[in-house]
């Protein structure tokens, strides 16, 4: 469902369009990868567990910016399908660590041609020069926000993590 472009107040509201622009790509993703039945927070979580072995939860809520309880509710169901592996730490019992299984794996490697299409599509209104820029000021807006926004995740207790 196409909706008008916002007006007045909201036409230069970052946060609403941020918002906006945040449901059309989760659409976008959402249309494209329906057969792997993978949500865009899913892919992320997968896609960042690729990147090192065994990451704590907390880990990946730092990195993914993910809250934590939906995090945990991610975890589980990426688990249910075989995609993770969870398991203790060596360093601390009281912990787990997050792996991606070989079937994980397999699934992010068919999401990722996805995945880098869907972003293609998300810029390709801009040119080469403005998309670099764009991500740049994105990275800048969150680097900024993160430290100055407190998240209930920041202050956990070791034991206390996953």
């Amino acid at each position: 469902m196409k909706q008008d472009a916002p007006r007045g107040r909201l036409s230069a509201s970052p946060l609403h369009l941020l918002h906006r622009a945040g449901q059309c790509a989760e659409l976008l993703f959402a249309s494209k990868v329906a057969e792997k039945d993978l949500t865009p927070r899913q892919f992320a979580v997968l896609a960042t567990c690729a990147t090192e072995d065994d990451l704590s939860q907390t880990d990946i809520v730092r990195i993914t910016g993910i809250d934590r309880s939906t995090l945990a509710d991610i975890v589980r169901r990426l688990v249910q399908r075989g995609y993770l592996q969870r398991k203790r730490t060596r360093t601390d019992a009281r912990r787990y660590a997050v792996r991606l299984t070989e079937s994980g794996k397999s699934v992010l490697a068919q999401s990722e041609v996805t995945a880098n299409s869907v972003d293609a599509e998300i810029v390709e209104a801009l040119s080469a020069h403005d998309r670099q820029a764009f991500l740049t000021m994105l990275q800048r807006v969150i680097t900024d926000m993160e430290a100055r926004v407190a998240r209930p995740d920041d202050d956990l207790e070791p034991g206390l993590e996953d």
